[in-house]
């Protein structure tokens, strides 16, 4: 039993890592539930035109879709569920929502028993494609892609945040002398990164290296451990780094160092992945799964949830992270929306870096926002 399992390990890695000449073997055009017939959308209480925004519209300002508070009303499945979400973390706030809804019980009266899975993503994207998980908390990076070049039957459904304007989450450099946050050339630096190649941040980062003499095959990229990214950048291991929330406080305002940009304003880079069990075999709890995350973001974060001290105090003991830490940092714009293009863009990013190889993947082998549109009963 063991070497069947390394065996299929050893697939799943293949299909994930190597850019396959050949289409998938689904149909791409195919909408989920169409095994079943076309679903329609009727109304839903709560939620009118807001509940929907345009696609195509990619404004920093623009404002994220909102229902009222405690909509889109459950609407229970007529036999309970058991799903599996994966994540790769339990403790960073753009996973809160799902932690939230999860422990306000908003899951269970749409009828599922959800269960929160710590696995990373290249772990969990084989289980996701065989069924054994039902849904990953996580991006679209250049192994998903790979993923679905390969044959997995993979879609993004949902988005999780974008940044407030205020935030410095992103791209950093260590200044050289004579160097000001305009003149500072990043052709030739070595950038430390959690993730490295392969990572939805290359799209923020090449538009940041683009206007500051850089690119993505212009740099170095060092693997470095969560705790370790920040160390490396102030002690001169690295002399760019890209710091998330809170890290780049430690930073921030210190002589030496300048932020050169970040993830765009408006525009979610990450959110819900579904797999074969729940694009086909089961819609209704891939919708009941949407419309429980959405009215969690409706109900406890559709405005500046860091300006009630109370669901501050909540949301650290539930993440288990420091509560002075998690206020020190602008709040994530929550956002179930995904953007026109966004998967384009990501493609091509990955194919700088020499990730993925081939022609890009159309937007209908990649993101399905059909799921969210009928939790929110809104046509597109």
């Amino acid at each position: 039993m063991r070497k069947r399992g390394c065996a299929l390990a050893a697939a799943a890695a293949v299909v994930l890592t190597a850019a396959a000449c050949g289409g998938s073997p689904y149909d791409s055009d195919t909408r989920p539930g169409t095994s079943a017939g076309h679903r329609t959308i009727s109304p839903v209480e709560g939620c009118g035109d807001s509940a929907l925004t345009d696609p195509a519209d990619l404004s920093p300002t623009r404002e994220p879709a909102r229902c009222q508070q405690g909509a889109p009303p459950a609407r229970p499945l007529t036999e309970p569920r058991r799903l599996t979400i994966a994540t790769g973390t339990l403790s960073a706030e753009y996973v809160a929502p799902l932690q939230v809804t999860l422990d306000k019980g908003e899951f269970k009266k749409e009828g599922l028993d959800v269960t929160l899975k710590v696995l990373p993503t290249p772990d969990a994207l084989p289980l996701l494609a065989k069924g054994d998980v039902d849904a990953v908390w996580a991006a679209p990076e250049a192994a998903v892609m790979n993923g679905i070049r390969g044959g997995f039957d993979i879609r993004w459904v949902a988005g999780n945040f974008s940044p407030d304007p205020e935030s410095k989450s992103g791209l950093w450099v260590r200044l050289k002398d004579g160097e000001t946050a305009n003149t500072v050339s990043m052709a030739g630096r070595r950038l430390g990164t959690m993730i490295g190649k392969g990572s939805v941040i290359a799209y923020p980062m090449e538009k940041a290296l683009e206007k500051h003499g850089g690119a993505l095959d212009k740099i170095t990229y060092q693997q470095l451990g969560s705790a370790d990214v920040l160390t490396a950048l102030q002690n001169g291991g690295v002399d760019s780094a890209w710091l998330l929330d809170p890290v780049w406080r430690k930073v921030d305002g210190e002589p030496g160092y300048a932020f050169l940009g970040g993830q765009p304003a408006g525009e979610p880079l990450g959110g819900l992945l579904y797999g074969r069990s729940l694009l086909q075999d089961d819609v209704d709890a891939g919708v009941a799964l949407l419309r429980a995350y959405i009215r969690t973001v409706n109900s406890y974060f559709a405005t500046d949830y860091k300006h009630d001290e109370a669901f501050v105090t909540y949301l650290a003991k539930l993440l288990k992270t420091d509560k002075a830490i998690l206020a020190a940092t602008p709040p994530l714009r929550m956002d179930w929306e995904i953007r026109k293009g966004t998967t384009d863009r990501l493609q091509a990013a990955y194919k700088a870096q020499g990730v993925t190889e081939g022609a890009a993947l159309p937007e209908s082998r990649t993101v399905d926002r059909s799921f969210y549109e009928e939790a929110v009963g809104q046509a597109p």
